[in-house]
């Protein structure tokens, strides 16, 4: 449980997860009928970037102050820079939203949100920073287990992130294994799976597994900062995203070499194909 998101709140991994987070909402909320969004390892919610565990690390300079000093902004970057400048009203980069912040404040008064964080003191600030808002549950509790005790969903529609600290070696089949478990329960939810890169080679059996899953289409997204060939640094970030909306894969296509460029270390890129097509499609 050594595991603090605070450390790394806000650097180029948090960017792209949190940006493909707001289309996501954004897609869901053209339709008026309501959906639940569902975060497994939720974190804190809120995040000081000049605290002692943030400015400790120093990651958000490489990543959310890049952004905040950019120019030319892609249209689909805009729902997510507006709630970090609501955040930080007087222009100075301080605090950052966490992905159930970001949800709960771009969802709707119809949509529902389901929180669970297994720390005990950042579940407890979870719910102290969620407090007030009649939507948003939020459970204390294993974050593997979300897919077995929250779904189905009363809501016909559901958003289910799974972003855990990928601190123990089996995390990235229990990946897996909870996305089959969601799909069971709910064949047409959207499943969005947050991981990272060190060395490509060593998620080969991972994006073989997903291949075989029961998503009905799963589509990979992901971003380099730098060469993921080295086993010893973060290279970058992947999203892998089930039944993802319409539109999603068109907006993907223009954000992320605008991400690889702006955010980029060493140097930057992205990639963005389907681990999983469409049966309709015709395609294996």
């Amino acid at each position: 449980m050594n595991y603090r998101h605070a450390f790394h709140a806000g650097n180029h991994a948090d960017v792209f997860k949190h940006l493909v987070l707001t289309r996501l909402i954004a897609l869901l909320s053209r339709k008026e009928a309501p959906f639940a969004y569902l975060d497994s390892h939720a974190g804190i919610g809120l995040y000081d970037l000049r605290g002692d565990q943030a400015s400790r690390t120093g990651e958000y300079q490489e990543g959310i102050a890049r952004l905040w000093q950019a120019t030319q902004l892609p249209d689909a970057v805009e729902a997510y820079l507006e709630v970090v400048r609501a955040m930080n009203p007087n222009g100075e980069l301080r605090y950052y939203p966490g992905s159930p912040e970001l949800a709960r404040l771009l969802s709707r008064e119809q949509d529902s949100l389901q929180l669970n964080e297994k720390h005990p003191e950042d579940g407890r600030l979870l719910k102290d920073n969620m407090r007030g808002d009649r939507r948003v549950a939020v459970h204390l509790g294993e974050g593997w287990h979300v897919p077995r005790a929250l779904m189905p969903t009363r809501e016909k529609r559901v958003l289910l992130l799974i972003d855990p600290p990928f601190e123990k070696a089996d995390e990235l089949q229990r990946c897996v294994e909870a996305l089959n478990e969601a799909h069971g329960r709910m064949r047409q939810a959207i499943v969005a799976i947050w991981y990272p890169i060190k060395d490509e080679r060593q998620l080969a059996r991972f994006y073989r597994d997903l291949g075989k899953s029961a998503a009905p289409k799963l589509l990979r997204a992901e971003l380099y900062v730098h060469a993921p060939d080295d086993a010893t640094r973060l290279s970058g970030s992947g999203l892998v995203i089930s039944n993802p909306p319409w539109g999603l894969e068109d907006e993907l296509k223009q954000l992320l070499p605008w991400l690889a460029d702006v955010l980029g270390q060493s140097l930057g890129g992205w990639r963005l194909d389907w681990l999983i097509e469409e049966a309709a499609s015709g395609k294996p």
